[in-house]
């Protein structure tokens, strides 16, 4: 099945029949997003996580904003070593974890999927049932499954406004170039952001109709977020190194 993974390590459907007496205890550990430098956003989260993150765009094909959590492969600066996130934000993709959706029909309908191999997974009566005695789905599971149903619908709603901005051609490849006090130099590459001036060369009324639907707020929150590269390099310095970053374009 089609799932967006990173964090997860074995998505399974969730089933009366499987999980009828498993209890979620979720709490403040986030080591299980330890190891990884990036994690997709929806644009309605782009205003806040921008406060904090540097937001950029990723993709092959379909782009899609993204939060920079870390500068190496497996990193996660905003993840300390006893597993607390360390900033006021968390991304609603870490918040859904043990749960995420799995499709089969390129997004036509969608299934429930939990992780099995999450450290709050137990049988005895720890936190939160998914099914009741009955067999029937708990409140907390409806919960859950309504975040996910707004969390899909919002990112179906990115989708659409990032395939608007690429048929804008705003975007531009960009890298970010760290240097460590140890002289080492580190690059971080394979994303894009929007360039300031093919944006203020759109046409005035294609500039108001993104204002309108505000997403012209969400466009400059990520280019005022590229300001967060330094801090979230300094971040670095907790591990022994102190860093700046500089961004450049890409050749």
């Amino acid at each position: 099945m089609a799932t967006q993974l990173l964090i997860y390590e074995r998505a399974v459907p969730v089933s009366q029949q499987r999980h009828r007496d498993w209890y979620i205890k979720t709490g403040t550990d986030y080591g299980f997003a330890s190891k990884v430098n990036s994690v997709p956003l929806v644009a309605a989260e782009i205003t806040v996580a921008a406060q904090t993150y540097p937001v950029v765009f990723a993709g092959e094909t379909d782009l899609v904003p993204v939060v920079l959590l870390g500068v190496r492969d497996g990193e996660n600066l905003f993840v300390t070593k006893e597993g607390a996130w360390d900033a006021k934000y968390i991304p609603a993709f870490v918040r859904r974890y043990p749960f995420v959706f799995s499709s089969t029909d390129e997004g036509k309908t969608f299934t429930l999927c939990l992780d099995e191999d999450f450290s709050g997974i137990n049988t005895e009566g720890k936190g939160e049932r998914l099914f009741d005695q009955d067999g029937e789905r708990t409140q907390y599971l409806k919960n859950v499954l309504n975040f996910l149903q707004v969390y899909q619908a919002q990112f179906q709603r990115t989708q659409a406004l990032c395939k608007k901005l690429a048929e804008l051609d705003v975007f531009e490849p960009m890298q970010a170039q760290v240097r460590l006090k140890s002289g080492q130099s580190l690059t971080l590459g394979g994303f894009k952001v929007i360039n300031r001036d093919k944006l203020k060369a759109l046409p005035a009324e294609t500039l108001g109709e993104l204002a309108k639907a505000d997403e012209l707020e969400v466009i400059y929150a990520h280019l005022a977020s590229l300001r967060n590269f330094g801090p979230m390099v300094e971040r670095m310095g907790a591990t022994g190194s102190a860093a700046q970053a500089e961004e450049t374009p890409a050749a």
